[in-house]
């Protein structure tokens, strides 16, 4: 079993539309990183950031809801792994009833774990050996959120 201090806990800071689709600024106050994601889950990471109801459930709602359904709890979310540009993820999930406790353990997608997580209000943590690795990119956050500070303060 890894050790407690093998895992950084994080938060997704903001997501910020590119050409592409979306970039999701992870970090904490040591670091921050960047995940690119497609545009639809994008929105739905921001979506359930500000707590907006959705006319008709999206798949992260109706993934939620069958997680209700079943009595599963999403506990963590774990980015575990880079290789060649790519992130990797693990949902950890539980689940309780008469029989026991189960604990199961997904592969997914680090934006689809990224919106389960933040909808289901659960942590996200990185491995350490992908935290040590990733590109700092708070000062590339810090500048634009001043650019849109300033922005915001010229149309005023």
């Amino acid at each position: 079993m890894a050790a407690k201090n093998d895992f950084v806990p994080v938060q997704v800071r903001v997501v910020l539309p590119t050409n592409n689709g979306s970039a999701v600024f992870i970090g904490n106050d040591d670091k921050t990183f960047v995940i690119y994601v497609d545009q639809s889950v994008g929105a739905a990471i921001t979506m359930f950031m500000r707590g907006i109801q959705k006319e008709r459930p999206l798949t992260h709602d109706l993934i939620g809801s069958i997680f209700a359904g079943l009595g599963v709890s999403l506990d963590r979310v774990v980015i575990n792994d880079l290789r060649n540009s790519t992130y990797f993820a693990r949902l950890y999930l539980s689940c309780e009833n008469e029989l026991g406790k189960k604990i199961v353990e997904v592969d997914a997608r680090p934006s689809d774990s990224l919106a389960l997580a933040i909808q289901a209000k659960a942590p996200v943590l990185v491995a350490r050996k992908v935290f040590d690795a990733v590109e700092d990119m708070s000062e590339v956050l810090k500048k634009m959120s001043e650019t849109e500070g300033e922005a915001g303060e010229e149309e005023k």
